[in-house]
């Protein structure tokens, strides 16, 4: 039996406003695209990956910046933007892994808790390949991993982002998550040692593959 595929999009390092861009494009696709010849049932979305190339500090479908808290975020040379994703107010930047899976979970089997459980278990995985055994979920009501997804008409978008070499201290600013007294930290502070997205990409594919049961197909080699 084949395998789903998943498109598979590297956009580098980026301005953020510019994957939100590309993610509403698949999301307008998946949800007007009928299932056709050009585009077979066993397709089943895009992973797109990025590097955000500067500072910014998103807000959920919670809300969790006021006016004045955004103003002050913007002062510190921040950009701010509401999102439509779950959860509270959030930091990406430099050094940081984005992975915004845009999915049809109808195609891909699977259900929304499903969905969520296997994101946050690809990011445990990752941790492990990368040397960190001890990376463990939380127990509920939380998730291990911090994530912020959407899901409408069967179709996911947004994600998880991983701190790889993210100056941490952009999230001292702010409650992230809005989650009092839990702390931030990255690969390379686990580690020890300098950990760039470049080197954490291909475990990261690895470990999508393995949690999902998919295939990754790049855009270059449809072409």
């Amino acid at each position: 039996m084949r395998q789903p595929m998943v498109r598979l999009v590297r956009l580098g390092r980026v301005p953020y406003t510019e994957v939100l861009a590309l993610q509403e494009q698949w999301l307008r696709q998946l949800q007007t695209e009928p299932d056709t010849e050009a585009r077979p049932r066993i397709e089943v979305g895009a992973l797109l990956l990025s590097e955000p190339a500067g500072p910014v500090y998103t807000a959920g479908l919670r809300g969790g910046l006021t006016p004045e808290e955004a103003a002050r975020l913007r002062a510190l040379g921040a950009e701010v933007r509401a999102t439509g994703r779950g959860g509270l107010a959030t930091f990406h930047g430099p050094g940081q892994l984005l992975c915004h899976p845009v999915l049809d979970l109808r195609r891909l089997g699977l259900r929304l808790r499903t969905y969520v459980a296997a994101l946050e278990a690809c990011a445990v995985r990752l941790c492990e390949l990368q040397g960190l055994p001890a990376a463990r979920a939380r127990p509920p009501p939380y998730t291990g991993v911090w994530l912020g997804v959407r899901c409408g008409r069967h179709i996911t978008s947004h994600g998880l982002a991983l701190n790889c070499c993210t100056d941490l201290t952009w999230f001292e600013h702010i409650v992230p998550c809005g989650l009092v007294g839990t702390g931030v930290t990255s690969l390379s502070k686990e580690l020890q040692r300098y950990v760039t997205v470049d080197e954490v990409m291909p475990p990261f594919l690895e470990a999508f593959k393995e949690t999902y049961k998919c295939t990754l197909t790049s855009e270059d080699s449809l072409n």
